[in-house]
């Protein structure tokens, strides 16, 4: 079972890397053309990457049986919480630290990664036959 939860940590966290790129790429745009700070283009971003990351993670990740009508509340409850996470540590990181923002962005997703995953996988797409 450690086998199995292992490569789905694998597979969750390459998922991830391709809504986190998106995040990234609005995160960059929003603050080189100076439209957003740092904090507030990050949470942008990570809204795109949270639509991207939720399909991929129902499809690929976890072959989710839930209805997206019951897996798409609690995963985007779930990024709505990382998000909020988001914000605070790249608050802390740039306002505080004095962090450049692509290096505090960095270490935001490494602390928010595990979190996610772990939330994600014991409830958000948790199957609906272990609901009943």
């Amino acid at each position: 079972m450690r086998g199995r939860q292992f490569a789905r940590f694998v597979a969750y966290a390459c998922v991830g890397a391709t809504g986190t790129a998106v995040q990234y790429v609005v995160l960059a745009m929003l603050v080189s053309t100076a439209t957003l700070g740092a904090v507030a283009a990050s949470c942008v971003g990570a809204a795109a990457g949270a639509i991207v990351n939720y399909l991929l993670n129902y499809r690929f990740t976890f072959r989710s049986d839930n209805a997206h009508r019951v897996a798409a509340p609690r995963f985007f409850v779930v990024a709505a919480v990382s998000i909020a996470l988001t914000s605070v540590l790249m608050t802390v990181f740039t306002h505080t630290l004095r962090m450049p923002w692509l290096a505090a962005q960095c270490v935001t997703t490494a602390c928010v990664l595990a979190l996610t995953y772990t939330i994600n996988s014991a409830w958000a797409f948790r199957s609906a036959e272990r609901d009943v």
